[in-house]
């Protein structure tokens, strides 16, 4: 049987148009898969963009280990297949990906390591099925966004800043500094960072746990039925907005930080029966707002909290 050729398109700087091949040797694992490395030379990664296409089934699997600076921006299509393009700033850095089944896994290495960083900088557009898994793991200052992705996840950063918007899952973030912003998202996610920020804006999450050192928190939208809210942030603000029509009961407290409440005309005793919160915390705020259907917990060691109604 012959041996199956995949085929590269590469797109130079200097928009002169060449394709190359390369030849997979298949092999059988346990569970039958075959999978397929492609690696890239220096002379071929120098100052050129990349595209590849790997067909996939239902509930792709999308692995990223980068090390790299650069942006990697993952969308959906309905498509049942899985784009990766690239760019690359020199011939300082290693890509490579591979398939296996119904995992794609993509890693960068940087061979230089006195290299600048703007030598190493190589970016990515990646388009996935809408429900795919994601798991990203950059080690550098790139910056990672997904849209419309409607699969679990996991993304951790050093110090870039995560972006996410219209996606649902089970999602976990990781940073040391970099912030995440999530717009319009939906599932169960949780947070941590030491140094950076988190925004909620529009979610529809059902779950949520964010805890950052020193990094601000910012909940505006609204708070479902049943849902459990835990923010908590050492020195930084949480500031939580709400509606006149959410229904959750709230539990706010610090050590030596402020508690800012802006919102007492709706937060009324808690319709629960609580009765008071730990002596250790200085200052404390605990009540209901309309029926106390959600649960919002907020701590601080030394940062404000503030509970406020959208305007």
């Amino acid at each position: 049987m012959p041996t199956p050729t995949t085929c590269w398109t590469i797109f130079w700087v200097t928009a002169k148009r060449s394709a190359f091949c390369v030849t997979a040797k298949r092999s059988t694992l346990l569970l039958g898969a075959a999978a397929v490395l492609l690696p890239f030379s220096p002379a071929q990664a120098a100052g050129q963009r990349i595209e590849k296409h790997f067909a996939v089934t239902t509930h792709p699997v999308l692995t990223i280990q980068n090390a790299t600076n650069g942006r990697i921006e993952v969308k959906s299509w309905k498509n049942p297949e899985v784009v990766i393009a690239g760019n690359q700033a020199s011939g300082k850095v290693a890509v490579e990906v591979e398939q296996a089944a119904n995992r794609i896994g993509l890693s960068t290495t940087i061979l230089d390591k006195s290299a600048k960083p703007e030598e190493v900088e190589t970016t990515f557009d990646i388009t996935v099925p809408e429900e795919s898994e994601l798991q990203i793991h950059t080690t550098s200052m790139g910056t990672i966004y997904v849209e419309q992705v409607y699969g679990d996840m996991t993304l951790e950063s050093v110090a870039g800043d995560v972006h996410l918007k219209e996606v649902s899952g089970y999602i976990i973030v990781k940073t040391v500094s970099g912030s995440l912003q999530c717009v319009q998202c939906a599932g169960k996610l949780n947070f941590a960072s030491i140094s950076g920020s988190a925004q909620f804006l529009q979610p529809q999450l059902n779950n949520l746990n964010v805890s950052t050192t020193s990094g601000n928190i910012l909940y505006d939208g609204d708070f479902l039925r049943s849902g459990i809210y835990t923010m908590k942030s050492g020195m930084g603000l949480v500031e939580v907005r709400f509606s006149g029509s959410d229904s959750f009961d709230l539990k706010a407290q610090t050590t030596s930080g402020t508690v800012d409440n802006q919102a007492q005309d709706f937060l009324k005793p808690d319709s629960h029966g609580l009765k008071h919160l730990s002596s250790k915390f200085a200052k404390s705020l605990a009540g209901s707002v309309n029926a106390g259907l959600a649960q919002v917990n907020l701590s601080s060691f030394s940062g404000t909290i503030r509970i406020r109604k959208r305007d």
